[in-house]
């Protein structure tokens, strides 16, 4: 199956702006057609746009701001004839997750969403965690990482989980070691066909040196056969600031 996490840049200026932008994320989407996938920064409009659009996925998810629709969404998409829902949540970053709310020194609201999936065909359960890492706080990221991965495996229990989200760190940060501490591995190392490129681009892409800061993390007994970085243009323009990323894997 493969795993994909898409941050598409809730915004964005002149011709950049969102409604310009998301026929190309959907048609990236399309082409690459992951079992499932989460996205970071994702208003309401982008929600209603990828439901519509996408008519094979439904997700899980909630607006970070109140729990309902206002903020970005991290939700998980996922293809819902091939998948039942058996379960799923969100929590928040912070001292309090279970309600809205900003955690540790960060300067935003930060949420995570997670399904629990069962593949029709063969029975196979698995967890798919999403969430979008503070910029600023140094604390919310490390205190956040460490949250997303404990509550993970207590989600997952004996089953195989993914975790995809925007870090806004590279690999080598205090936050990506936390995941790893946790039993996770990262799909990037671990794959036996990889990519090991930048993430974020800012829109000047090779030009600009950007950094990895996107993930696909994996617990449990999975084989991850390949990474790869999206670059793929669109009638010349990029989707989004960031890369899409995916990895294909067996459990």
């Amino acid at each position: 199956m493969r795993i994909m996490s898409f941050n598409l840049l809730c915004a964005g200026k002149g011709n950049r702006n969102w409604p310009n932008r998301s026929p190309l994320a959907i048609r990236i989407i399309y082409k690459y057609d992951p079992d499932t996938f989460g996205v970071q920064e994702a208003h309401i409009g982008w929600m209603n746009v990828l439901k519509a659009c996408l008519p094979a996925y439904d997700y899980v998810g909630i607006g970070r701001d109140d729990g309902k629709e206002a903020g970005e969404f991290s939700a998980v998409f996922y293809k819902k004839d091939k998948y039942e829902l058996l379960d799923s949540g969100s929590f928040w970053l912070s001292e309090t997750p279970e309600k809205p709310g900003k955690g540790w020194d960060a300067v935003c609201v930060r949420i995570c969403s997670w399904a629990k999936l069962k593949e029709k065909e063969t029975g196979k359960e698995f967890v798919h965690l999403n969430t979008h890492l503070d910029h600023v706080g140094l604390v919310a990221m490390q205190k956040g990482a460490e949250l997303v991965a404990h509550r993970g495996s207590e989600i997952a229990g004996k089953h195989p989980a993914f975790f995809t989200g925007d870090f806004n760190v590279t690999p080598d940060s205090a936050p990506c070691k936390a995941v790893l501490d946790g039993g996770f591995i990262d799909c990037r190392d671990a794959a036996k066909e990889t990519d090991k490129g930048i993430t974020f681009h800012n829109f000047d892409y090779p030009q600009y040196e950007g950094a990895v800061i996107d993930y696909v993390f994996a617990k449990g007994d999975v084989t991850v056969n390949r990474f790869a970085v999206v670059r793929d243009t669109v009638d010349g323009d990029l989707p989004s600031d960031h890369f899409p990323v995916y990895a294909d894997v067996e459990f």
